[in-house]
């Protein structure tokens, strides 16, 4: 059994004994959370009202930051040069379970 559900603006498809990365939450290492899923899939498949009785268990794992990107910018004949960096923060979750 599969869910789809959405955090930080993002959809991701999970399934028991999952670990993902997502934008960060609150909660410290060991918290638990419930998700609502969008869509469960498996011998059937429901969505909507009928997916949103079903519950995701997740388990907070650990905070971290993800690899730094450059942004760059140029502009040919007028020296214009510009570079900054951005470091993402995510929070890796553990699914426990699917329940409904």
């Amino acid at each position: 059994m599969f869910a789809i559900i959405q955090t930080g603006g993002k959809q991701y498809r999970v399934e028991e004994g999952d670990v993902i990365r997502v934008e960060k939450l609150s909660g410290e290492a060991g918290d638990k959370m419930g998700l609502t899923a969008l869509m469960v899939g498996g011998e059937q498949t429901l969505f909507g009202a009928d997916a949103a009785k079903f519950t995701v268990n997740a388990e907070v794992v650990d905070h971290g930051k993800l690899k730094k990107i450059y942004i760059r910018k140029y502009k040919s004949g007028v020296q214009y040069r510009r570079r900054t960096g951005h470091r993402q923060q995510f929070t890796a979750l553990k699914i426990t379970g699917i329940q409904g």
